[in-house]
């Protein structure tokens, strides 16, 4: 349980990333109640030694183990343990403390998860990834250990703050919102050759690389229809996504009785981190709030599925199982660097048909262990990268 006379303990998985800064924002904010105890980062170690001299924290970790040695010796902080690469991660993750925040972006924020889950009170998620391709695991281990999970991503926040669980069977409809990223307005044809630079620059949300290229495309919503599925026990034709442009909105919950509950904020994700910080009380954020008199319009509207295939993909994921999502996700993440490093491997119209390419490859496997789901996702990846490779060898012949 949580102190009632002391800070509370906060462990920081992705503290350089755009949700870890908010954190740290929000921490700054309320220094009496919050005490950051690790910080992690995979290469940004300049913002990491930043972050150690300013919030003091007892551990950090860079999880590129390449770059150990160097901050070692720029860190001038003996009362700090250093530690290093992926064994650092899964040592740090098994200290206690009371909120373990899991913002590493992708897959590889999964052993974390798993390690930590016996050493807080609340795991706090951001990275989709790992429940997608392991949400039975994270989930078995989370009610072991009496470990709460609470959602990070605003769209799940928003279902959390006005889902009864005691009304559970009475849930007709799961909504989520969906902005429509920087395209939405545009035809696939006109699509096809966006650039990284268009694609990253989102209408609404400051985002990291990879989850913007992913809200372009509209993986991200897919990933989050299965999250929502795989952490509120909800069928996959229970969860329907809305076109709603303002990002206002957040998500809502439909009800037999006709009762439809809503979460609104700012497009600020310290609000739903703020959420989770104070939880189960509220605490003031340091972020931005709605300002009701700029609000003249509230659209939202169904999602045209033929524009946006990803949402069907993730459907059809859900029915076929926890296989189809780790193809689904590790494919994904695979294109979505290539696709960034520009480097002629893949356009941006060909990442959603890819993906459904390769997941239509893919037969049935049992997956029971983190050692076959850790397994299995690198099979796809590895598939995923030949097919690249196969891909840009035609092209360069046929040009």
């Amino acid at each position: 349980m949580f102190s009632t006379n002391s800070p509370r303990a906060i462990s920081l998985f992705g503290s350089t990333g755009s949700i870890g800064t908010s954190v740290l924002d929000l921490a700054r904010h309320h220094s009496d109640k919050f005490k950051i105890k690790i910080l992690t980062a995979h290469k940004n170690s300049d913002a990491l030694i930043a972050q150690a001299r300013e919030f003091k924290p007892e551990y950090i970790c860079i999880s590129d183990e390449t770059l150990y040695a160097e901050l070692k010796q720029k860190l001038d902080m003996s009362d700090v343990k250093i530690l290093g690469g992926a064994q650092g991660l899964i040592e740090a993750a098994s200290i206690d403390t009371d909120i373990h925040i899991a913002a590493i972006v992708g897959f590889a924020g999964l052993k974390p998860i798993l390690a930590g889950m016996a050493h807080c009170n609340i795991m706090a998620i951001a990275n989709k990834e790992p429940l997608v391709a392991a949400g039975p695991l994270v989930k078995e281990l989370a009610a072991r250990y009496n470990t709460k999970i609470i959602p990070i991503d605003s769209e799940h926040n928003a279902i959390f703050q006005v889902f009864e669980k005691q009304n559970h069977a009475q849930i007709s409809k799961l909504y989520l919102t969906a902005s429509g990223g920087p395209f939405r307005d545009l035809n696939m044809e006109q699509c096809e050759h966006m650039t990284p630079a268009q694609a990253l620059k989102h209408p609404n949300w400051s985002m990291g690389a990879k989850i913007s290229i992913d809200s372009a495309t509209m993986m991200n919503k897919a990933l989050e229809v299965i999250e929502a599925h795989e952490l509120f026990d909800i069928p996959a034709d229970k969860i329907d996504v809305l076109l709603h442009p303002q990002s206002t909105i957040h998500s809502m919950v439909e009800y037999d009785d006709g009762s439809v509950l809503a979460q609104m904020g700012a497009s600020d994700m310290r609000t739903p981190i703020a959420y989770i910080l104070g939880y189960p009380h509220r605490i003031e954020t340091s972020g931005q709030k709605l300002s009701f008199d700029q609000m003249v319009n509230l659209n939202l509207s169904p999602l045209d599925l033929n524009r946006f295939p990803a949402i069907t993909m993730a459907k059809e994921a859900i029915a076929k199982g926890l296989y189809a999502r780790i193809a689904m996700n590790a494919t994904n993440e695979v294109l979505v660097e290539a696709f960034l490093k520009d480097n002629g491997h893949i356009s941006f119209g060909r990442i959603v048909p890819y993906i459904k390419g390769i997941m239509a490859k893919q037969s049935p496997i049992m997956l029971e262990s983190i050692d076959d789901i850790v397994d299995f996702d690198q099979h796809i990846r590895t598939q995923t990268i030949a097919f690249l490779s196969a891909q840009n060898f035609h092209n360069k012949k046929v040009s």
